[in-house]
């Protein structure tokens, strides 16, 4: 398989000589895990420098075991329909990396789902933890299983399976999954209840995005989606500029979008569009997020519906991309390369300034490339989309002293990390040379963080 070609920071001839092997080599031991290999591909183009200033990370081999889980499990899970027909999805956990604290990341519930989707997702949660400055590690996990379109009590029956086999290799101080697509508030409650059932133990740190009524944090639905917003708006200052005023484009409508959607109107932002797998929405006069949230959280509707009961304010489109929307600000929120390096020719064009990941690498290397060449202020998903993450050791932190937090402090405290997440990759990208790429300062960052606690805890 040829390796993915990007220029987030192309590697010299001798950074080359270095990285080159341990991309080839981690190839060969992952074969057909597309997604994994683009991760680690965006991830060792920019470490070269670092290995060249601290040459015991190489010495160490720290690239070579960061790239390899420390555990990876796989899992039969039959469940029974409601008309009682038997099916057997396949379940998944990669506990990744484990040098700053419990693997910490969310299981995912889609018919993509595979071991190369979770590898990755794993893969880049152990930087985007690391850079929250919390101490949590870095884990994914998952099933093929699809809820759509499946009852509450299908949805329990295959919950209760997959926690039969999953709870064994789970603890507050071991592994603490949460959400992700296809896994919200109702999925976790089975997940929970089903671990408490079998462990006889009531230990809430064990998940998170729990209800607020049985150790929930507030804020936490919001987080993902106000984090993004809040790295963008740092991002834009950075520059002299300020998110109010701008016209965004959102993809997705969902968690992530809804909130991201949200915290930018708040901030004095317009946004003008939304989507879902049928087509997307623009609507010039701003999207109407009552309504959406109505549509998509009540009723788990299409985005067409919103079209339809908005009326002469929206038109619902199919057959074109929602990137063709000329805006100031676009925030991917949907899922991984969604936006290709076509779309991001269309935005440039459009006059994009500033895009910001809010779902997981949902730009492509050749995306990426086209808006950095361009002078697009760029934010990678370990650092934007780190407030879900961050939140939910905000969880953990109450679980485990019990207690519980306002909305008020929770958000301030998200701000703050946010804050820390975006002023970490803007500082790390100028001491080594790449002002302004936060892809390098991104990567870099969270590697150096789990570096040092790799050697400090010696050959594991």
């Amino acid at each position: 398989m040829e390796p993915p070609t990007s220029s987030h920071a192309q590697p010299d001839a001798e950074q080359n000589r270095v990285i080159e092997p341990l991309y080839a080599e981690i190839l060969r031991r992952n074969p057909g895990e597309a997604e994994f290999h683009q991760a680690v591909r965006e991830v060792l183009e920019t470490l070269g420098p670092v290995l060249a200033r601290r040459p015991e990370f190489g010495n160490a081999k720290i690239i070579e075991r960061i790239c390899e889980p420390e555990r990876q499990l796989i899992f039969r899970v039959p469940w029974a329909d409601d008309s009682g027909e038997v099916h057997v999805n396949r379940g998944f956990r990669v506990e990744f990396n484990s040098s700053l604290g419990p693997y910490k990341g969310g299981l995912r519930f889609h018919p993509s789902v595979n071991l190369g989707i979770v590898k990755f997702l794993g893969f880049e949660q152990i930087f985007k933890n690391a850079l929250t400055g919390m101490p949590i590690g870095g884990g994914k996990g998952g099933s093929d299983f699809d809820p759509k379109g499946r009852s509450d009590a299908e949805v329990m029956r295959f919950c209760q399976s997959f926690m039969t086999e999953l709870y064994r290799h789970l603890g507050e101080y071991t592994d603490v999954p949460a959400g992700d697509i296809g896994v919200g508030g109702r999925e976790i409650g089975y997940l929970f209840g089903q671990y408490k059932r079998i462990t006889n133990r009531y230990e809430s740190g064990v998940l998170t995005g729990k209800g607020l009524g049985w150790g929930g944090a507030q804020a936490r639905t919001e987080a993902t989606g106000y984090g993004c917003v809040l790295f963008t708006a740092e991002m834009l200052k950075a520059r002299g500029e300020d998110l109010a005023g701008q016209r965004v484009a959102v993809s997705g409508s969902g968690n992530v979008a809804i909130y991201a959607i949200e915290k930018a109107q708040q901030l004095g932002a317009t946004v003008i569009t939304c989507s879902d797998s049928d087509g997307y929405v623009v609507d010039d006069k701003g999207i109407d997020l009552d309504l959406l949230k109505e549509i998509k959280e009540a009723g788990r509707g299409r985005v067409t519906e919103y079209a339809a009961r908005r009326g002469d304010d929206a038109r619902f489109v199919s057959d074109s991309s929602i990137w063709e929307v000329p805006c100031d600000v676009a925030l991917p929120c949907a899922t991984q390369n969604e936006l290709t390096a076509a779309d991001a020719v269309a935005l440039v064009r459009g006059g994009v300034r500033a895009v910001a990941e809010g779902a997981n690498m949902p730009t492509t290397p050749e995306a990426v490339r086209v808006l950095q060449e361009a002078g697009v202020a760029f934010a990678p998903g370990k650092a934007a989309n780190a407030g879900g993450v961050a939140t939910s050791a905000l969880e953990m932190q109450q679980n485990a002293s019990r207690d519980s937090w306002s909305f008020a402090h929770t958000e301030d405290r998200l701000a703050e990390i946010m804050k820390h997440i975006h002023d970490s990759c803007h500082t790390t990208a100028e001491r080594y040379g790449q002002p302004g790429n936060y892809v390098v300062g991104a990567n870099i960052a969270g590697f150096e963080l789990v570096a040092e606690a790799m050697l400090a805890q010696g050959l594991i």
